[in-house]
């Protein structure tokens, strides 16, 4: 049964965990504004600051604080850790160099689209993707790809816990559309990403599936409106990434 002084210690760890995320919105900020920012005492939040950064989690530049390079050792480990990307690699690079656009390789975590390979090609565009960002799986193509093959009930946990929020003007943000749309997924193997997430940018991805069926990770392919349009957007591209992502999943099987 929980005491009150593991209660306590909980509390501690959610405190310096609200500080992590409030300095990576920032970049860099001051005790004072980051008292405001979690809604603690500056003495409280000072003890925090003091303790993370002896522990080699901030670095103290002057009277303010930012994330240190420890975090990512621990990201390098934990997606390192997961065979498929290793698996992945070859291909992503492969398919940016045919198709010259932006690839991505995502795996999903805690409901959420994790990009954590990318390639790019000799005319990629950049976008808000990097490595490491984590985005709400309804919002781009490699996360609609990984959602259309969650069982139904993993699919509502997901959209319980994160929503369907929009992040442009185009995006679904209508539970019903989007169980349609998935369905529609399911039966093609690969969706498509209409300037959900970036305006002026479409996408496709493809889903990296387990023998049972079930997505472990998506491929995509992105680039401008204008360029991945018609027979490119519908059937090129999408035919590309079916069969790169078949060649991972047989990889992956036999690795």
């Amino acid at each position: 049964m929980p005491t009150e002084s593991t209660h306590r210690s909980v509390e501690t760890v959610e405190t310096a965990f609200d500080l992590v995320d409030a300095l990576k919105e920032r970049d860099s900020a001051g005790v004072s504004a980051l008292a405001d920012e979690v809604g603690l005492a500056k003495s409280t939040v000072h003890r925090h600051l003091t303790t993370l950064e002896k522990r080699g989690l901030l670095v103290r530049e002057g009277d303010e604080y930012r994330l240190s390079t420890w975090f990512l050792d621990y990201g390098i480990h934990a997606r390192d850790r997961r065979p498929v990307v290793e698996v992945a690699r070859p291909k992503v690079d492969e398919v940016a160099a045919e198709t010259d656009e932006k690839v991505w390789f995502v795996l999903e975590e805690h409901g959420l689209g994790v990009h954590v390979y990318g390639a790019e090609g000799k005319h990629s565009v950049t976008t808000h993707a990097r490595i490491g960002r984590r985005t709400p799986l309804h919002q781009f193509a490699a996360g609609k790809a990984i959602l259309a093959f969650l069982s139904e009930e993993r699919v509502a946990e997901v959209l319980d816990r994160h929503g369907v929020a929009g992040q442009t003007a185009r995006t679904i943000t209508d539970r019903d559309v989007l169980f349609d749309q998935l369905e529609t997924v399911r039966e093609r193997g690969y969706a498509f990403n209409r300037e959900e997430s970036v305006t002026g940018v479409h996408a496709v991805g493809a889903p990296i599936r387990e023998a049972d069926g079930t997505a472990v990770g998506a491929i995509s392919v992105a680039g401008p409106a204008n360029r991945l349009r018609g027979e490119v957007l519908t059937d090129e591209l999408p035919d590309l990434l079916l069969g790169a992502a078949n060649e991972i999943e047989i990889n992956l099987a036999h690795s």
